[in-house]
Order: C-alpha cells, then structure tokens, then sequence
C-alpha cells in the first residue's frame, strides 16, 4: 500500500486528490495539511510514503517545506511531488534541487497523477520526457555554468555517459536504444551512478548532472 499526504491550501483540491486516490486498491490517502508547516509536521508523525506538495502555501510554502522533509535523514526514505498551477512554474527546478522528485501541474490527467505517484514509489521521478525536459533546460540555463565536479571522479565513463543522458531527460529505455544495450542494463547504470553521488533519485542525478558541469544548458536543442 502506498501511503500518500496531501498538502495544498485549498480544501477542494485536496478533497479531488484524496478521492481519486483512496479508490485504489493499491494507494491510501493517511493525512491532509494546508500549509508547508503543518505538512512538515505530517510528515514527521505519519511518515508517508509520498508527499503531494503545493508549491505556493501560508505559513510555509511548499519549497521550504520540502526542504525541511529532505534534509531530516529521518525521512530519507520520503518522495516529495510538487503541485504547479502552470508547467514552466518559476520555482519548479529549485524545487528540485530542494529535494523533490518530480512536479505535477495540477490539472493533469486523473491516470497521469495515479501513475506520477506509484512512479517516484518506485523510485523514477517524474522527469521525462516533454515538459519536463523543456523545464529543466529553461531553469539550468539561468544556473552557473562550472567546470566538471570533482564529485564525478568516481564514476566510470559509461556512468557519467548515461548521467548525462538522464540529465537530458531520457528514459531508461531510450538512454538503452541510445547506447544499444537493454532496458534493464541502463537502469542498472543509473542506479550505480545515484548511489556513487548519494542521490535521492533520479530528480536528483539530473540536478548534479547539470551543477557539475557535465550536462550543459542549450544541450537539449
């Protein structure tokens, strides 16, 4: 069962979500906050497994809650998605790098919200490809431009390979026809390299990729 929290200011949204996704047989809502505070607060005490997050909350938004959820290593094991009213969300790729992973518009699909939520249980982050990949082109571009981190000396050339290409905004399974191998040998790549940088998730791997200078904004073309 995946256990979910709703966190938005405004009670309808959060009454959509919840009915939506209590009628799963597979996902359970176990708790509600309207502000980043009493989210934060929620966390802590239900534990859930994957938070829908506004980023635009009183007391607390939701960038600062979710900052507050990642850096409690009590929490490692809890997924952060961000709820967008518009798709280019100014502060969709600080959120990111705040630790979430992955964003929502709000008025997605009902099946695209059930899979985004089952997705970052699994450990995928919401990060490919459309939208998303325009997204983190727009924001990287106004990041600074390093040379290669340090941080990367540890990886393999295929590891940074495929890092970059997740950086990109490619999927296992085209990042596997990219390099001509299989679907399952290209998750494994990417596993290795999140465990190598401490990464979260994949959300995260793309942040580093882009902050240690090995993927480049302008590379999406």
């Amino acid at each position: 069962m995946i256990r979910v929290l709703l966190a938005d200011d405004q009670s309808l949204v959060r009454a959509g979500f919840r009915a939506l996704l209590d009628a799963q047989p597979d996902i359970e809502v176990v708790g509600e906050a309207p502000d980043g505070e009493e989210a934060v607060a929620a966390v802590r005490r239900l534990h859930p497994d994957v938070v829908l997050m506004d980023i635009r909350m009183p007391v607390l938004d939701g960038l600062a809650a979710t900052r507050g959820i990642t850096a409690d290593a009590g929490l490692r094991d809890v997924r952060v998605v961000m709820l967008t009213t518009f798709e280019l969300d100014e502060y969709v790729f600080e959120a990111i790098r705040s630790g979430a992973s992955g964003f929502l518009v709000k008025d997605t699909e009902p099946e695209e919200l059930l899979r985004a939520v089952r997705a970052v249980m699994a450990g995928d982050a919401l990060l490919s490809p459309g939208v998303t990949r325009r997204l983190i082109a727009e924001f990287a571009a106004r990041s600074r431009a390093p040379e290669v981190s340090a941080s990367l000396a540890g990886l393999t050339d295929r590891e940074r390979e495929v890092m970059a290409l997740v950086g990109l905004g490619l999927s296992n399974e085209e990042i596997a026809r990219r390099l001509v191998v299989s679907p399952l040998t290209a998750k494994t790549h990417v596993s290795r390299t999140m465990v190598k940088l401490g990464a979260r998730d994949r959300a995260q791997l793309v942040v580093i990729a882009y902050e240690s200078g090995l993927v480049r904004p302008g590379w999406l073309g």
